[in-house]
């Protein structure tokens, strides 16, 4: 199933992705046994109620309606709109490590986001004043389902709602930045400022649930710059697989639902390539196979 939001007259709806049409939650609830999710407007909602399962279960109804809105003329919000967390994993990818002659890491290095970086499909990435390299790394997304802490590597996959494509955006030359006008800055690179800043977390086209990808780790993971390829992998190129990331991230942390746990990008981003980095008018597309594409438009701030 792929849970998606789009706006209608100017409210943010749930939708139900079948093949090109959204069909609207709202519409289909209005069945009498479907009483549970009157009143649900947000996928946030569908997870933290624990309502995914029986929604799933009532999939063949819901493909069988008529109506609904055609992908292409919705507009797509974020399938995710409030996590608590963002959380994300630095150099998981042994390609990524490569191309930065730089050994790969014994354990995952996490970072994180917040929800002022959070865009969803076609909304624009803003290149900041302060910023003259903003880069892009298409990520795949893991979406939590539901709450844990300690979570055993055995037991993690049980706490996964589904996934979706990510481009973690990052502007190097705050990243990296190493010294002031001053003085030396001996503190190490600033992930704050290099990763946070508005608008830096495309994140989307839908939620895809995991009983439609059984096998995660080895999905094609692609990113276009202006339809021009820049990154090219597959999931199978990590170093930590997502049942090692949420048992490490999980241990002393309660995960809840909705969180987001993005899992590291492979090489050919432009900090390491040469290539130039996002401007103006940039259109950038992150793609994974089984998921779909997560395009966004480039805009100076």
């Amino acid at each position: 199933m792929r849970l998606v939001h789009y706006v209608q007259e100017g409210a943010t709806r749930v939708g139900i992705v079948d093949k090109t049409r959204i069909v609207d939650l709202v519409e289909f609830t209005k069945e009498p046994d479907m009483s549970a999710f009157h009143g649900i407007t947000r996928i946030d909602e569908i997870l933290s109620q624990g309502l995914l399962e029986p929604l799933q279960k009532a999939a063949p109804r819901i493909a069988a309606m008529s109506g609904g809105v055609a992908i292409d003329s919705a507009r797509l919000k974020s399938p995710i709109l409030n996590p608590e967390k963002i959380l994300l994993v630095a150099r998981n990818y042994l390609s990524h490590n490569k191309e930065q002659d730089a050994k790969p890491p014994v354990e995952p290095y996490f970072f994180t986001k917040f929800r002022n970086a959070l865009i969803g499909p076609d909304e624009p990435i803003l290149i900041p004043k302060i910023s003259t390299k903003a880069d892009w790394e298409a990520e795949l997304v893991v979406v939590i389902g539901r709450v844990g802490k300690n979570i055993a590597r055995g037991n993690a996959m049980g706490h996964v709602a589904g996934y979706a494509v990510a481009n973690d955006v990052s502007f190097r030359d705050l990243q990296f930045s190493t010294h002031s006008d001053k003085a030396p800055v001996t503190l190490g690179n600033n992930w704050v400022k290099g990763k946070g800043l508005d608008s830096s977390f495309p994140l989307g086209p839908w939620l895809v649930t995991k009983d439609e990808i059984p096998n995660p780790q080895d999905l094609d993971i692609s990113l276009r710059v202006n339809g021009e390829i820049r990154q090219h992998s597959r999931t199978s190129d990590m170093i930590f697989a997502i049942d090692h990331l949420i048992e490490y991230v999980s241990a002393g942390m309660t995960l809840k639902t909705g969180d987001i746990i993005s899992t590291g990008t492979p090489e050919g981003v432009a900090a390491f390539t040469g290539e130039p980095f996002l401007k103006d008018g940039d259109i950038v597309e992150a793609t994974i196979d089984r998921i779909g594409t997560l395009r966004n438009p480039v805009r100076a701030e």
